[in-house]
């Protein structure tokens, strides 16, 4: 118990110190999460041992982590030319991406997982930047959006197929009919309400009912129960969970879509999402990475990785896009290039599986801490800059 309270404690401490240095520097919570969690671990303090309890609060945290990027789609913002670039430009990354891999691990699992590990976008992290630049109601927004959910959803699809055991096709099989459940769902979560159910979850929206929360619940812990019961990694079901109750909620009024909504963050990241980065912090082997140089020289490896395999094909692909500005596709390949949460998960699997060394995953999760905290701060430069352009140009 005294692990956990230590957990929270450190996530509690993350946004307090990142509001502290705000002037000096702009850091996410995730990145001080993380770093806490080094500290409180064995590596310093040790005062944080990884047992049952807190692996399991953990798994919660990164079921929260996957359902709330799911959430955070919505598709019809990113219908059309954002989502045909974005999709064209994540496939692109995964062929460079793989390359990289099996150049460096042959093939193997290993491989795999390092390919799949630079073709993310941390779009939790830098979605609240892009809203607070007064950007996300933009253009510029939806093709933020389009590329982070796709930097998203499709590692998870793929760590889902790449890690689940037995005969790919088998596989392949399952996860089309776990995607026809999830559409059903999607298709009748949808629909009109019936009145009696609309009418509970607004009566309990400020009692202790909380209806609507509790269904929210339900849903997420249904989704990872059928994708645990097909074989299938859980994110994928957490994920899938979060697209699904999205849709719901548009269906209603958008008071409440934004009430819940609210309740959801506050779940999420007030608890359940720290507690997860806090621990992936504590299980950070950084003494092994500290002890090999060889993996300190996969730090700036993988940084200039993220810019190369998200970034380069981004700026390509929207250089001329009519819907942006002069300036906007540079900050746009910045945005793509921060990666962190799902380096964590996938270096993560890689440990668990004993085909990535602790020392490697280190060097690939300290690599995306720099990466979250370089490119988006030169992106919203880069983006107010052309904003500003476009401000004092003539009428």
């Amino acid at each position: 118990m005294f692990s956990i309270v230590i957990v929270v404690l450190a996530s509690a401490i993350a946004p307090i110190l990142a509001h502290l240095m705000r002037r000096v520097i702009r850091m996410p919570s995730v990145v001080l999460e993380i770093l806490l969690g080094v500290l409180v671990g064995p590596v310093v303090l040790g005062w944080v041992v990884v047992d049952a309890s807190v692996n399991l609060f953990s798994n919660f945290g990164l079921s929260m982590l996957m359902f709330m990027a799911g959430f955070e789609i919505e598709f019809d913002r990113i219908k059309g030319r954002p989502i045909r670039l974005a999709t064209i430009g994540w496939f692109v990354s995964m062929a460079a991406g793989m390359l990289f891999g099996l150049a460096v691990a042959g093939f193997s699992l290993a491989a795999q997982l390092i390919g799949l590990a630079v073709t993310t976008t941390a779009l939790g992290t830098i979605l609240p930047m892009v809203r607070d630049a007064g950007a996300l109601e933009r253009p510029f927004g939806g093709r933020v959006l389009a590329i982070g959910s796709l930097g998203e959803f499709g590692p998870i699809i793929m760590l889902a197929l790449i890690t689940t055991e037995g005969a790919k096709l088998h596989t392949i099989m399952l996860m089309v009919v776990f995607a026809v459940i999830a559409v059903v769902a999607a298709v009748m979560a949808a629909r009109p309400r019936h009145p009696l159910l609309a009418h509970l979850v607004t009566v309990t929206m400020d009692t202790s009912g909380q209806l609507a929360i509790r269904i929210v619940m339900l849903i997420l812990m249904a989704m990872v129960w059928i994708a645990d019961e097909f074989g299938l990694d859980v994110l994928l079901g957490a994920f899938s969970a979060g697209i699904v109750v999205r849709l719901a909620l548009k269906s209603g009024p958008h008071v409440e879509e934004r009430i819940i909504g609210i309740k959801l963050d506050a779940i999420a990241f007030g608890l359940l999402v720290p507690f997860f980065f806090v621990v992936s912090g504590v299980k950070l082997d950084i003494t092994a990475m500290l002890a090999n140089p060889r993996s300190l020289v996969l730090i700036p490896v993988f940084l200039v990785l993220f810019l190369v395999v998200r970034g380069v094909p981004t700026y390509l692909l929207h250089r001329r896009d009519p819907g942006l500005r002069r300036g906007e596709p540079r900050a746009l390949a910045l945005f793509a290039s921060a990666a962190l949460p799902l380096v964590v998960v996938i270096t993560s699997v890689g440990v668990q599986e004993r085909v990535l060394q602790p020392a490697q995953a280190a060097a690939m999760v300290t690599a995306g801490v720099f990466s979250v905290m370089i490119y988006p701060l030169v992106a919203l430069s880069l983006y107010r800059r052309a904003d500003q352009r476009w401000e004092d140009q003539p009428a």
